[in-house]
């Protein structure tokens, strides 16, 4: 069973190595566990301490989390596990960041969310964010939605990294 310390990261580690310890220790804790709450509420406990293991920019993430589909529409989604300040509760698909990304299918790497059209500022503080589609059988299910205090808090190394993370979630866990 995979312990509390999954969590803790290692001083001066890279943010590839941050990201690898993240997939390896989501893939510990999905061992014969379907549950998607259970499932991305740990992952956002580890998105979260892996960020703030980190220098700056991504110690300033102020929100990791997920949105899911919010039966029975297949066009809204609805607030799930998430790390940070209190959040909109539901997105409908094609608005902000978040809807964008679900309804594009696509990964969303905003560097100033203040530039983006139809951002929903659900913090003020969020000035660049990352949202990546969680996909199974061609339907968007979840996305994975992270927002940092400062403009351009992240790149392609968080994307090709959250990415696989979105691929492993949406394999390990029974969607509604």
């Amino acid at each position: 069973m995979v312990h509390a310390d999954a969590s803790n990261f290692a001083a001066n580690v890279t943010k590839e190595e941050a990201y690898q310890q993240v997939l390896d220790q989501a893939e510990g804790l999905f061992y014969e566990q379907r549950n998607w709450v259970c499932n991305l509420s740990n992952c956002a406990a580890l998105l979260w301490h892996a960020f703030k293991s980190l220098p700056a920019p991504s110690n300033q993430v102020n929100w990791a989390g997920f949105y899911t589909l919010n039966h029975p529409s297949t066009t809204e989604l609805i607030l799930g596990p998430f790390q940070g300040k209190v959040a909109c509760q539901t997105i409908a698909f094609g608005r902000g960041v978040c809807g964008a990304a679900a309804a594009t299918k696509t990964t969303q790497l905003v560097p100033d969310v203040d530039a983006f059209p139809g951002h929903i500022a659900c913090d003020g503080d969020s000035k660049s964010e990352i949202v990546v589609p969680i996909v199974v059988d061609d339907k968007v299910v979840a996305i994975i939605d992270v927002d940092c205090a400062e403009l351009n808090g992240f790149d392609e190394v968080d994307k090709v990294w959250l990415e696989k993370l979105a691929d492993l979630v949406g394999k390990s866990c029974d969607w509604p």
